[in-house]
This record gives C-alpha cells, sequence and structure tokens, in this order.
C-alpha cells in the first residue's frame, strides 16, 4: 500500500519530508507485526534484542550499559529490560568478580530455547515483510546504509 493511502495524505511538503514519514510509517509497521510473533512468548521487540545480543556473546557476560549500547532502539531501558528477562528466568544477573559495582549479564538455556522457537519464525516473517528480490534487498541495505552517513 502506498504511504499516502495508508495515512489518508494527498501530498507532502517535499520528497524528502515524505522519505521521513515513509521511515517512520514502515519503521512502526514491522514493529508491530513483530510484536504479534513475540506476545506468545511474553517478549516485546526490545526484549527479543536483548536477548539476541546476550545469545551473540557466546557465553561470555556482558554488562547492562554494553547491551545498551548495541540495543536498536536507543531510547530503550536496558537495566528495565533486563530486570523483565530475569524475572522470566531468560537471563541471569551476576556480580563481576572483578569488578564488584559491576553487574554481568548472561542469557539462561530457556533465553537460548525461546531464541531457537522463534528463529524460523522471524526468517519466515522477515521474508513474507520484506517483499523484495536478492538485488533489492541488497541495494535497499546500502541506501539504508547511505542514509545514516
Amino acid at each position: 500500500m502506498r504511504l499516502e493511502e495508508a495515512i489518508k495524505q494527498k501530498e507532502f511538503t517535499d520528497s524528502y519530508n515524505k522519505a521521513i514519514v515513509n521511515l517512520h510509517y514502515t519503521q512502526s509497521y514491522l514493529v508491530t507485526k513483530q510484536s504479534c510473533l513475540f506476545k506468545p512468548f511474553g517478549l516485546s521487540p526490545e526484549q527479543y534484542n536483548v536477548l539476541r545480543i546476550l545469545r551473540g556473546q557466546k557465553g561470555s557476560p556482558i554488562t547492562v550499559s554494553s547491551i545498551q549500547d548495541r540495543m536498536l532502539n536507543k531510547m530503550s531501558n536496558a537495566s528495565r529490560l533486563v530486570e523483565k528477562l530475569k524475572q522470566k528466568g531468560m537471563v541471569v544477573r551476576e556480580e563481576c568478580p572483578t569488578d564488584r559495582r559491576q553487574v554481568d549479564i548472561l542469557i539462561t538455556e530457556k533465553g537460548m530455547d525461546v531464541l531457537s522457537q522463534l528463529h524460523n519464525q522471524m526468517h519466515e516473517l522477515n521474508r513474507t515483510l520484506v517483499q523484495l528480490n536478492g538485488e533489492e534487498v541488497d541495494q535497499l541495505n546500502d541506501l539504508l546504509d547511505k542514509l545514516r552517513g
């Protein structure tokens, strides 16, 4: 569906304004679709992002501030997200042996299991949402990288 139809706006100030509105609208659309996938697991997109960051550590601990630095949504509160995941048994918090002021975060087996269960569903959802061929997907990624400078 064209942006103009989706938001019922016939014209934009210029193409740059339309591009920004289009990016915001598309981001919201993608998050909404992902949220439906995560809901049965009791996860938000941000919590899913934290689990993926922790899985990428391959068993090595990471601090909350390092998680925050890697978050897709920089406005997320990583401490709160980690606490919610801890309550669900998907992560553990441990005192750092070399610096007692620092807290290390690790993904649990349950967290890994949830990511494993979501893997194929996410793969399928990505293919459904991004209705582009391989060359177009590469071009889109290049353009988005270029947009961010």
